[in-house]
């Protein structure tokens, strides 16, 4: 098992790897809407926050060796599945064509109190 760290994304915040590879498997940690440089969460609504979790996602996947092109599954994370509509409205427009596997589910509660975040599971470039 390899482990990914880039400073394009935020670093962990806990005991655990911003990803891992294994073979030519990459799971990719939750992203949220830090900004990488100042560990600091942005401002704005889900959808401002779901094109930051993006912007750290493909980082960290680009740190592995792959891309958003190549996450076979996602899960999402939301405080509150009202938000749905504007998380996937922004998760479409990174996706495009290509359809991973997902899992979408509201929590009770998501680190530094965000309203969203995501993982995924990609293969290698």
């Amino acid at each position: 098992m390899d482990i990914v760290s880039t400073d394009r994304a935020p670093k962990a915040i806990g005991p655990y790897s911003q990803a891992t590879v294994v073979g030519d498997m990459v799971f990719t940690a939750g992203q949220i809407a830090l900004d990488p440089a100042t560990m600091k969460l942005i401002d704005g609504d889900v959808a401002v926050q779901t094109a930051r979790v993006f912007e750290n996602l493909e980082a960290v996947l680009t740190a592995a060796g792959s891309s958003l092109a190549n996450v076979v599954k996602t899960t999402v994370f939301l405080a509150d599945m009202a938000d749905f509509p504007a998380m996937n409205e922004v998760y479409a427009k990174h996706f495009g064509d290509h359809k991973p596997a997902r899992s979408t589910v509201q929590v009770a509660c998501l680190p530094m109190n965000v309203s969203v975040e995501i993982e995924a599971i990609a293969t290698k470039a």
